[in-house]
């Protein structure tokens, strides 16, 4: 009998089974769809990342912006596919246990510790944005861009970025980060999808409207070179594409609860093409929209007078309509984070889901350091850089080529380690020079 075969004949029965020290819950709920899981993946491919294209965009200039976007996509999809074929040969159930299977229990606990710290930042990065929208933000030039609630009320006590997100974790992403199984966050998922498409098509009505009248100036076609810095500054969009297309940490648990576990190459590919999409049409036309006063939050934009009748009401309604994205894309990938990070502190006890004590009191530990992390981290440019940079690029790239190179199973071609390779060189070489920059940046600003 197939590995395959015990997991569903173990559903069947209602119980659970252990697999490479995982444990997978089977609790003899309906599988997932395909339509559920391009869904559940989409929603962690499209979440904070898309409101930092136009400032990548802007970096880069649109030709070689756009070019990125579309090899993020495939390089992605190649990582992916590498995760998946090395699963089956090794009968792993999750990314740490396929790292496991390549490199022992060093190589599970740096996945887990990896999706951790890119899942910690990622959440705050959605708690940031959020308070972005509702209560404004301030760049790092001293312009302030004030949110929902200051433009209905005025500045308030209770429109204070603590409050509000006080206020939002307490009643709002409380409730909806219970679920213990992926699948049941379908429902959300398909909204969050749904308002992220919404976005786009209001961003390109603008646009196309102020191309019509001639108001929009022509873009920066390729990047403004003009000494060394600049040159360098180009590498600190690549980590904004990497914390844009990571999804491999909710691979395996949607799988896990597909219907038919084969189908998942097709869920890939479907989620992976419909983000792209969405990619190009948001870093595109929020650039062209903006241009060079686009902000590293596109969202911080939408407050002052687009040039199109009603713009008062378009912004709000584009700020509110994302936000209502973000809160539904948080779940999904507290999900992972929940987790993994059970699996750093508690590897050896019975499976998260069946223990709902240990389930609560990882769940309020997490949310309390995201809200804190949110409360005093500025920008969500600089999160993004750190998280791309570090975790986000070894669970995307480095990690899924590694396990290629390792190869204990015998199933690498000769195409697979050249990839393997090229990832390898390219995160390095990219990620390296992004950091530096960084660093050198923050340097610069300090004295």
């Amino acid at each position: 009998m197939t590995v395959i075969q015990d997991v569903e004949s173990s559903s069947e029965r209602g119980s659970s089974i252990d697999l490479n020290d995982e444990k997978v819950p089977l609790l003899g709920h309906k599988r997932a769809s395909f339509g559920s899981s391009v869904f559940n993946l989409s929603c962690t491919i499209v979440g904070a990342g898309i409101m930092s294209l136009p400032a990548a965009m802007k970096v880069l200039g649109v030709v070689p912006g756009v070019i990125l976007i579309i090899v993020g996509g495939f390089l992605t999809q190649a990582s992916i596919e590498f995760l998946l074929r090395f699963s089956d040969a090794s009968c792993s159930f999750s990314y740490c246990s396929v790292m496991e299977d390549a490199f022992g229990r060093v190589g599970k606990f740096l996945v887990q510790l990896c999706v951790v710290v890119n899942n910690i930042g990622m959440s705050i990065i959605y708690l940031i944005i959020i308070e972005d929208v509702l209560s404004g933000s301030t760049t790092s030039s001293g312009i302030h861009h004030p949110g929902v609630l200051e433009d209905g009320f005025g500045q308030q006590w209770w429109t204070e970025r603590a409050f509000v997100l006080l206020i939002l974790t307490l009643f709002v992403f409380m409730p909806l980060i219970w679920c213990k199984r992926i699948d049941s966050l379908r429902y959300t998922s398909a909204v969050a999808v749904a308002l992220a498409v919404f976005f786009i098509v209001v961003v390109v009505a603008i646009s196309a409207f102020k191309l019509v009248k001639g108001t929009i100036q022509e873009p920066a076609w390729f990047p403004r070179i003009k000494d060394l810095e600049s040159f360098w500054n180009l590498f600190t969009a690549v980590p904004v594409l990497v914390c844009a297309y990571l999804c491999h940490f909710n691979v395996h648990p949607i799988q896990n609860e597909l219907k038919d576990p084969c189908e998942m190459q097709a869920v890939v590919r479907t989620s992976l093409s419909l983000s792209g999409t969405v990619y190009l049409l948001t870093g595109l036309f929020g650039f062209l929209l903006f241009g060079d006063s686009t902000a590293s939050d596109v969202l911080s934009n939408f407050d002052t007078d687009l040039g199109v009748p009603y713009s008062s009401f378009m912004n709000n309604i584009v700020r509110v309509s994302y936000a209502g994205h973000i809160i539904l894309v948080f779940p999904i990938i507290f999900y992972s984070l929940r987790l993994n990070f059970d699996g750093l502190m508690f590897c050896q006890t019975r499976p998260l889901a069946s223990d709902n004590w240990r389930f609560t009191v990882v769940t309020l530990i997490l949310m309390s350091v995201i809200l804190y992390g949110a409360i005093f981290i500025p920008s969500i440019w600089q999160a993004f850089e750190f998280t791309g940079a570090t975790a986000g690029s070894l669970l995307l790239f480095i990690f899924p080529a590694s396990i290629v190179l390792k190869d204990r199973h015998g199933i690498a071609t000769t195409r697979d380690n050249i990839l393997a390779v090229s990832l390898i060189v390219v995160a390095v070489f990219a990620d390296g020079i992004a950091i530096y920059s960084n660093a050198s940046s923050l340097i610069t600003k300090r004295s």
